[in-house]
């Protein structure tokens, strides 16, 4: 591959799995930067392109109509070099549970530079582990980027599982003129907690056993949570425990997904577990909004700044590839969770 007058990046750099892709391609659809990766996910144990991964990249070079080499299965090398964006309505289709959330984080900073408005509907799976939930994407990441003008609505018709996948997200995403810079750094007391058990083609007991578990887990923290039961429609099984925690200053999101094998209970305990260490830690937002947030920061017009539950080493990949593509350095306190940057006003 031609590696001339385009930007490198090592795909084993760090943490070294698809994060650093979906970044690098992003940033290079919204700036026009040609970008040479390889050794693409090389620290994961079936490195190369999987579905969902292989999917941000068609997507992307269908956005900006980009010269590609090497998007294929489990291909470790990967030319991009991408066009003018086009907004504008779009459909995609992983065909596994691969994640419509990994996808949709690669497509809504791009879309966003867009000069229309863009609609994407995607299939895939919408609940699958290692990747964020629909309902976080949802509640809590979405209200947060709004904040610095990104203007973006989900919905969901049909939840995906692993390993059927099936799940259809559809996404509204305005063009902006340009970001505003973020400010996370006070949390606050907790407002209110919502409690969302769900299960597809399961027995309705096995929510309801999530939901109680949830609340004798928190009962001695003396909340009054809201609570709801969902039977989700998908063509697969499935259940999920998802704790949403309205602070001051900040929305935190505590997932747990059901498994063969592992009890309601189980479920409840992950979730509920993650809530208490972060209410426990002087963290304003929780690690995986800290990561998502990163490039819009440095696309943000101004100094940005917040504070995450511990500072990650996906996180610090995350940044490195950013501050590969653009000409700041973030500023990072690993003790405190501290972070800025002087965005660059795209």
């Amino acid at each position: 591959m031609n590696e001339s007058k385009k930007l490198h990046i090592d795909g084993r750099y760090g943490e070294g799995g698809g994060q650093i892709l979906r970044t690098a391609l992003t940033l290079s659809a919204i700036l026009r930067a040609p970008v040479h990766i390889d050794h693409i996910r090389g620290n994961r144990e079936k490195p190369g392109l999987r579905p969902q991964h292989l999917m941000a990249v068609n997507a992307l070079a269908t956005i900006t109509g980009a010269k590609v080499e090497g998007a294929k299965l489990d291909s470790r090398e990967l030319l991009f070099e991408p066009g003018e964006i086009r907004g504008g309505k779009y459909s995609f289709h992983i065909g596994t549970a691969g994640s419509t959330g990994l996808v949709i984080q690669a497509l809504i900073p791009v879309l966003l530079f867009g000069k229309i408005p863009s609609q994407i509907e995607i299939t895939g799976g919408t609940h699958v582990p290692w990747s964020p939930p629909f309902h976080y994407l949802q509640v809590v990441f979405l209200p947060a980027l709004k904040k610095m003008g990104g203007a973006v609505s989900l919905e969901i018709d049909t939840w995906g599982w692993y390993p059927k996948g099936g799940g259809k997200v559809k996404a509204l995403i305005k063009d902006t003129k340009g970001l505003e810079a973020i400010h996370l750094s006070n949390r606050g007391r907790l407002l209110s907690l919502h409690i969302l058990s769900a299960i597809s083609n399961l027995p309705l007991t096995i929510g309801e056993r999530q939901r109680d578990q949830a609340l004798k887990r928190i009962e001695y923290l003396g909340i009054r949570p809201n609570t709801s039961i969902e039977k989700a429609p998908s063509p697969g099984q499935g259940t999920f425990l998802f704790l949403a925690a309205q602070f001051e200053g900040s929305i935190g999101g505590f997932t747990s997904l059901g498994k063969k094998g592992k009890r309601a209970e189980e479920v409840a305990d992950d979730a509920c577990s993650q809530f208490i260490e972060f209410l426990d830690s002087k963290g304003v937002i929780d690690i995986h909004l800290a990561d998502q947030l990163v490039p819009y920061m440095a696309l943000a017009k101004g100094r940005s700044t917040l504070i995450t539950e511990s500072i990650t080493e996906h996180l610090l990949t995350n940044i490195w590839v950013v501050e590969q593509f653009l000409p700041l350095r973030f500023d990072i306190e690993e003790e405190t969770g501290n972070i800025g940057v002087d965005g660059i006003g795209f």
